[in-house]
């Protein structure tokens, strides 16, 4: 058996049409290949950001439990003063302003 390679003749409408259709391929990679970069980038940036603002979380959050825990020694602080003032005037109540 012969293998004999069979050639056709050219046509240049569809020589045009497939360089016409290879060129729009080619600019829709370039185009689709710089608009993966750019939302590479951002997507980059995004994380960047996600990862200090997470930091920033974390610092809040000691932050928060610190001024907490002061919040509760000044309300103990204020309940012990009120407790004297009560203390000091039911020890006045009764006596005579004058007697000094």
């Amino acid at each position: 058996m012969f293998w004999q390679e069979i050639r056709v003749p050219e046509d240049p409408i569809a020589q045009g049409e497939i360089a016409a259709l290879t060129r729009r391929f080619e600019d829709v990679s370039e185009r689709t290949d710089r608009e993966f970069g750019i939302v590479k980038s951002d997507l980059t940036a995004v994380r960047l950001q996600v990862g200090n603002l997470d930091q920033k979380v974390g610092n809040l959050d000691a932050k928060v439990s610190s001024l907490t825990e002061e919040v509760r020694a000044l309300a103990e602080k204020i309940d012990r003063n009120q407790a004297q003032i009560v203390e000091l005037l039911t020890q006045l109540v009764g006596r005579n302003p004058d007697a000094g």
